[in-house]
């Protein structure tokens, strides 16, 4: 399955807990999506997932109320 990565322009992103509202949108939103791994600096956070294709990524911020920056899929 694909990788996508989204990043997210957050101030103050390394000092608030985002991502457990994060992860309760994934379990909402079933297998089709599955978080891989962050990472977070001072303003911004990186998200890593696996899923069947763009259109499920893109649903995650949606529902998730985090707005992306930008929308990557990977090579690797």
């Amino acid at each position: 399955m694909p990788k996508f990565v989204i990043e997210r322009s957050i101030p103050g992103a390394g000092k608030l807990g985002i991502s457990q509202k994060s992860c309760g949108v994934l379990n909402y939103m079933g297998p089709q999506i599955q978080w891989v791994q962050s990472y977070v600096t001072d303003d911004k956070v990186y998200c890593v997932y696996v899923a069947p294709n763009e259109e499920v990524v893109r649903e995650l911020p949606d529902k998730a109320n985090f707005p992306p920056t930008r929308f990557r899929k990977s090579d690797q």
